[in-house]
């Protein structure tokens, strides 16, 4: 049986989407927990609940170097970001983008975001955090979203 080597092309889109004005209000007034989607090395995805804010329309989120999602993000930046309130389970929007990725060396993201989520900083709410690895900011631009919210 011969094996056959395929190569992958990554095709990143250079248009961008916005974010609905009820999506913006949601995800400034809310405290969402989204699903990221990333491309496996195999090809699979990968989905990983995560603490976000926006930035415009770009959303942005914490992760470290070594985990799973940072590793793949940095090798394919295509993502899915998934944001579905859970007392309306209907009601959903499906950003596809991409992503870039910046150092977080003073981990200033997950002090933000866990104030946001817990009221406590990130050093407080998970004592542990002495033992991530170096932390990223992650950066979403969005290309397209779909959904009802």
């Amino acid at each position: 049986m011969r094996r056959r080597t395929e190569v992958l092309a990554t095709v990143v889109s250079t248009t961008t989407a916005a974010l609905s004005d009820d999506l913006k209000k949601y995800l400034d007034e809310e405290r969402v927990y989204a699903t990221v989607a990333t491309v496996g090395k195999d090809g699979h995805p990968h989905l990983t609940v995560v603490w976000l804010e926006r930035d415009g329309d770009e959303l942005i989120f914490s992760t470290t170097v070594g985990r799973v999602q940072g590793r793949n993000i940095q090798r394919d930046p295509r993502v899915t970001v998934m944001i579905n309130p859970p007392d309306r389970p209907f009601v959903y929007a499906e950003i596809k983008g991409t992503a870039t990725v910046t150092p977080d060396p003073e981990r200033a993201l997950p002090d933000k975001l866990s104030l946001k989520y817990t009221g406590k900083t990130y050093r407080e709410f998970n004592p542990a955090w002495v033992h991530d690895a170096e932390r990223i900011t992650v950066r979403v631009a969005p290309h397209k979203v779909v959904g009802r919210l």
